[in-house]
């Protein structure tokens, strides 16, 4: 997938946590196997050129589809597996991963909570210590070394920070309807909701659609919260983010 995945495990048996998250790790490597579009011999490809149907692939496979189909639904096309006819479900595989990593390790017994951190999204759930909520930095994209924001997780028991933009790769994200990097006047898209999945391909789409329509679609959007920062340095939020800042 091409990005760096960190682990935060509080609580559990040492030892059984330490056995988890290398399934974990065995589990993203997996996932990069059947996913990536830089593998010529992963599914995703085999899929795209015709070699394989759904149904011969992994059961991942359809179940990313699925979602990815539900998400372009929901976004009116802003977001997508496929460009110009090419299947690439990379924008939602990462959030989807990281997520189900994340609660798979949160079900170990005794443990009290678990962030994880795929690239600079974030999947928390439960908490870190007694009347400790998980906080989560939002790098501000104009100012490289600050913050534009802390996310704290109180009072959630699951949350996700997720944030698409220009800083960090450049201009990676696609119009989907055209195929071509997204023509907007944002730099990013910070999300915050329950799940990592979503988060993540809300803040792809929002990006792609600008600061005036991406703000009116992501107030629409139920358990949603967003900020939003244009090329012109003026940050835009979703109105009930204040509750989450901190």
């Amino acid at each position: 997938m091409g990005t760096v995945f960190s682990f935060d495990v509080r609580g559990g048996d040492p030892g059984a946590v330490q056995a988890a998250l290398g399934e974990a790790v065995a589990g993203l490597h997996r996932v990069d196997e059947v996913f990536s579009t830089y593998r010529d011999d992963s599914q995703i490809s085999r899929l795209a050129r015709g070699e394989l149907t759904v149904e011969e692939c992994d059961p991942e496979v359809a179940e990313v589809l699925e979602l990815g189909a539900e998400a372009e639904r929901l976004s009116e096309g802003w977001f997508s597996t496929r460009y110009e006819g090419r299947l690439d479900p990379t924008g939602i595989v990462k959030g989807w991963s990281a997520e189900r990593a994340a609660r798979r390790l949160v079900d170990l017994p005794g443990v009290t909570g678990v962030s994880l951190n795929g690239g600079g999204d974030v999947q928390l759930l439960g908490v870190p210590g007694p009347q400790r909520p998980w906080r989560v930095g939002v790098s501000d994209p104009l100012r490289p070394g600050g913050l534009a924001a802390v996310i704290s997780a109180a009072g959630a028991s699951e949350l996700a920070v997720a944030t698409s933009g220009t800083a960090e790769r450049g201009d990676h994200i696609v119009d989907p309807r055209t195929g071509r990097s997204a023509v907007t006047d944002l730099v990013a898209v910070t999300v915050v909701a329950p799940s990592l999945t979503w988060a993540d391909c809300w803040a792809t789409a929002a990006f792609a659609m600008g600061s005036r329509q991406g703000l009116r679609w992501l107030e629409s959007l139920p358990d949603v919260e967003a900020l939003l920062i244009t090329a012109g340095d003026e940050v835009r939020c979703t109105g009930g983010l204040a509750s989450r800042l901190g």
